[in-house]
């Protein structure tokens, strides 16, 4: 029997504004005290009033308009009465029938997997359950930060394919600069629809990493097939994610809208919007990451998992191009000849691209302590990053003059983002000018033919490989400082 899954994803996103969402309080999710950002209106108490926050509306119409979303002229919010320990009012403000945006869609590859609404609601508090307690603890700082809400049709058929939309939501939200979506932090917390084709569905709640999302889409997946296999029914469910078990338990039985008892919020005012107003948010909408994979595919001709890295890591991304921006002007006024100045210029871009994802990439590393890529982004916003991208473009076009090994280069690039002095300063500071003079060149090479003659007579006999190893031992003797070029032609020169 064929067992087609059908999957659909309900993802949160914590908004990055500065107050939540009904009242002033500091939206701080890095707030380390609990209880610290609350007053009377967050935490429910009769008789306070709540108050739209303008910026979170905003940000969910622009997150709406870049996934193609409709932005209806009306919308509302609602009560979604159900009782938690975590949410203080015994009711969320949230939206049911007239969200803030209707469908869109997010290709994968080339599937189109569709959405059904985008609106906007409160965050509840969060409970902590300290080891071997027989209470809970709960700490309102979260309660009433603005969370918008995306869900998708149940378009998607694949764990991976849910992984893949979630990032790549993840990474469209950062460019949008509405959210961190930090699933660490738990900016960004997704819970999976899953079914077989005609069966009831299970919904697991709150994956908080990418991995878990696949992971345990997977085993829900397989779970279910069990069941049929067996003769027995699956229930439509609510279950949890046990990371370390990498299994799948029940939690409750699954709530129908019907339970939450919407109903219109009375405090709060229809919201109207005007299509001026609509415009006025789609020109703060920046290039989005697959606009931005096309255009580095046709200005630079970068390989795939370059693009990639420039494209998820938007901040080095943007580095990289400032640098080759100051490149071109240094090409366009050399001396190169004109009809080899693109062959050279994409000689430049591409020395440009290995040296930021690797070296300075290194030392970003030794600065942040990096976790799964896509939950963690390397951002030179989070650091004191000193080297600017005319100092930078420098060290290309040294490195591509020959002006400085490779090894040299190493050094000089570690004391730029120690210290964001220009490289030319660095190398006449430190001594580190590539040796050039014959005389001088020619010592260094006798040393090392003196201490290695079986490799000398090796080269006299025929085999090239010798070389290379005398001109590797030649460049390590002189500390990475004497030319290869002229090394490997004085060796030749002095040999013969």
């Amino acid at each position: 029997m064929n067992y087609q899954p059908v999957i659909g994803l309900e993802i949160h996103i914590e908004l990055n504004t500065r107050s939540k969402m009904f009242c002033s309080c500091k939206n701080d999710p890095d707030e380390k005290h609990p209880n610290l950002n609350i007053c009377p209106i967050c935490l429910g108490h009769p008789g306070t009033l709540p108050t739209i926050n303008k910026t979170a509306v905003w940000e969910v119409i622009k997150t709406g308009l870049a996934l193609g979303s409709e932005i209806p002229e009306f919308s509302k919010f609602d009560r979604k009465n159900y009782f938690y320990p975590d949410l203080p009012k015994g009711y969320q403000i949230s939206q049911y029938d007239m969200p803030l945006c209707k469908g869109g869609f997010l290709k994968i590859g080339e599937k189109k997997i569709n959405i059904r609404r985008v609106h906007l609601e409160e965050d509840t508090g969060r409970l902590i359950h300290p080891e071997q307690k027989t209470y809970s603890l709960v700490d309102f700082n979260r309660a009433g930060i603005p969370l918008m809400e995306l869900v998708t049709e149940p378009d998607l058929e694949l764990a991976e394919e849910a992984r893949k939309f979630a990032q790549e939501l993840q990474l469209i939200l950062r460019y949008l600069d509405v959210s961190e979506a930090n699933m660490e932090k738990g900016q960004m917390r997704i819970e999976g629809n899953i079914s077989l084709k005609g069966g009831p569905r299970a919904e697991i709640k709150n994956l908080n990493s990418l991995r878990s999302v696949e992971k345990a889409i997977e085993f829900e997946i397989k779970r279910q097939i069990k069941v049929l296999q067996s003769g027995e029914k699956v229930l439509q469910e609510t279950r949890g994610w046990d990371e370390n078990k990498g299994v799948t338990f029940p939690q409750r039985e699954k709530e129908e809208a019907h339970d939450y008892r919407y109903f219109p919020e009375p405090d709060l005012p229809v919201l109207h919007f005007t299509r001026r107003e609509i415009e006025e948010i789609k020109k703060e909408i920046p290039e989005l990451p697959q606009q931005k994979r096309e255009r580095f595919q046709a200005e630079y001709n970068l390989s795939d998992k370059e693009i990639r890295f420039f494209v998820s890591y938007r901040d080095l991304g943007d580095f990289f191009e400032k640098v080759i921006s100051e490149l071109r002007n240094w090409i366009s006024e050399s001396e190169i000849k004109n009809e080899t100045t693109e062959k050279e210029f994409q000689r430049l871009i591409q020395l440009a691209a290995n040296y930021l994802l690797t070296d300075l990439q290194g030392l970003l590393k030794g600065a942040f302590v990096i976790g799964e890529p896509q939950s963690r982004e390397i951002s030179l916003r989070g650091m004191d990053f000193l080297i600017s991208p005319e100092n930078f473009a420098e060290f290309i076009s040294l490195l591509y003059e020959g002006k400085i090994s490779s090894k040299i280069g190493k050094q000089v690039l570690s004391e730029m983002f120690q210290t964001g002095a220009d490289p030319s300063h660095i190398i006449q500071e430190k001594g580190l000018e590539l040796i050039e003079d014959r005389g001088e060149i020619e010592k260094i090479i006798k040393i090392v033919l003196k201490k290695n003659p079986r490799p000398f007579e090796d080269y006299k006999k025929g085999k090239e490989e010798a070389l290379q190893f005398l001109i590797g031992k030649t460049l390590q003797e002189s500390k990475g400082r004497a030319n290869p070029q002229l090394v490997a032609t004085f060796l030749k020169e002095l040999i013969s």
